[in-house]
């Protein structure tokens, strides 16, 4: 049996995912580079030198989905800020009171930061690296405490919010947010 044969079975055969326009490539180019490029250069500039930082791993993630999928319910504000700043919690509070093994207090921090989004309707999916970067981001993450769910976490996806929304309208094509609460 072939492979096509073979996913011809299931619901859909074969299919591939649908195509997307030039114009939402695009759109969703120049908003993650505005993105991704205010948070790198804000941490660059004004917070490391601070010994700070504002830019994180998980914010890549992000830029996809509030960039690349504005209509997934994962990219919607509420999502995008909650669920950096509940996972930035989880993960802190794992290595503070389970601190090694990091494996251990990880993926204590993942699940929890899962449970608590889904408990408060707010799961991005980045989320989980945020929680994660906040165990085994090394020291100059772990001096910030509980300042780093609000300052890179919550902040950063503040700063991915305010793009997207100015960005994500600017073309007849697209609408930004689908939904705030």
């Amino acid at each position: 049996m072939s492979l096509r044969e073979y996913l011809s079975k299931f619901k859909g055969g074969a299919k591939s995912p649908p195509g997307v326009s030039p114009v939402e490539v695009f759109w969703s180019f120049i908003g993650s580079f505005i993105g991704v490029s205010a948070c790198g250069y804000l941490s660059s500039f004004y917070f490391e030198p601070r010994e700070m930082n504002l830019f994180i791993g998980s914010f890549g993630a992000s830029a996809v989905l509030v960039y690349g999928a504005i209509k997934s319910p994962f990219a919607q504000p509420r999502n995008l800020i909650g669920g950096h700043v509940f996972s930035g919690i989880m993960g802190v509070l794992s290595y503070q009171i389970i601190g090694e093994p990091l494996w251990f207090s990880g993926a204590i921090a993942v699940s929890g930061a899962i449970a608590v989004m889904l408990i408060t309707k707010t799961l991005h999916p980045p989320g989980g690296a945020t929680a994660l970067i906040a165990v085994i981001g090394g020291e100059k993450i772990h001096r910030l405490g509980l300042l780093y769910p609000f300052i890179p976490a919550g902040l950063g996806a503040l700063i991915l919010l305010i793009v997207a929304l100015f960005v994500n309208n600017l073309s007849r094509e697209r609408r930004y947010p689908e939904y705030w609460l």
